[in-house]
């Protein structure tokens, strides 16, 4: 922390940590699915969120009492949200003192009264609502993105984490991106089975020895194991804080989610020059039957 940041925490009624850590035994006792809402709308990104023409481009507290605080804005690209418990608020960007009442940390119900989700689409999405389920992916619990409009949503005081430290911003926003970029580890798991299915439709096409096969797999398992690396790494080199907790590398979780955003398409492309136009043109189950 800088001397500024400390004289600021010392200054602090510290009450909203205490908040936080029951609200994370609570998650914990009863085993409970949270969605980290981060993104804003943020309208016109050469300016800030007080510097808008539109308030609500960025989450802010409009209103609170005795009780709490009321909330309008918007949070978007909000992956599984729906198959969440709780949603935690947390600002964007960076932000100045003019900017606190965008500076809101809170934990609302998914279900809560004045938040409305718009239902994103997907390029295949029509396919999962055919009679069968082959074309589901995941047929009881697919994922979506949904942007999640919030209208005057109550916040109890003992939900809310952050209110107008504009000061911590910026290092919520950082440590928060810290944690999820090396997440994206994950997506290797459907890069595994992508690169087995394409071994598996070489077999059935009797190519599996031929030289551009084989390289074109292995570039699928170089790629894939890449992005696996970076986010390993990115755990083993974390440092523990004085919290006690661990944060683990920076730079390796951006490097990790930097493969991401460009080694699954490539493994993709591969995988369909492998398999060719059929499985790219395949009939849905609904077709076929």
């Amino acid at each position: 922390y800088t001397l500024q940041h400390w004289k600021l925490m010392k200054n602090l009624e510290l009450d909203s940590h205490k908040r936080f850590l029951e609200f994370v035994k609570m998650v914990q006792q009863q085993n409970l699915v949270m969605g980290g809402a981060m993104t804003d709308p943020k309208g016109d990104r050469s300016k800030g969120p007080s510097e808008q023409d539109d308030p609500d481009l960025f989450t802010r507290i409009v209103d609170s009492d005795d009780k709490g605080v009321y909330v309008s804005g918007a949070k978007a690209h909000q992956t599984g949200c729906i198959n969440s418990h709780w949603i935690i608020l947390m600002p964007t960007i960076r932000l100045t003192e003019s900017d606190k009442d965008w500076a809101i940390v809170g934990a609302i119900p998914a279900d809560v009264k004045g938040l409305t989700y718009i239902y994103g689409r997907q390029s295949c999405d029509t396919r999962a609502m055919e009679e069968g389920d082959i074309d589901s992916g995941n047929a009881k619990f697919g994922g979506q993105e949904a942007l999640m409009i919030l209208d005057r949503v109550f916040i109890p005081w003992d939900k809310v984490f952050m209110n107008g430290e504009f000061e911590f911003a910026s290092m919520l926003v950082e440590r928060f991106t810290c944690y999820h970029r090396r997440s994206y580890v994950c997506k290797t798991g459907l890069g595994d089975v992508l690169i087995g299915a394409a071994a598996t439709i070489a077999d059935y096409n009797g190519v599996p020895k031929v030289s551009h096969i084989k390289d074109k797999i292995i570039e699928m398992t170089h790629l894939n194991e890449t992005i696996f690396a970076a986010g390993i790494a990115s755990s083993h080199q974390g440092q523990k804080m004085k919290s006690g907790v661990y944060l683990n590398d920076d730079m390796l979780a951006q490097v990790c989610k930097h493969n991401v955003t460009r080694f699954p398409y490539e493994i993709s492309r591969l995988a369909q020059d492998i398999a060719g136009g059929l499985m790219v043109t395949l009939p849905s189950e609904q077709d076929f039957r």
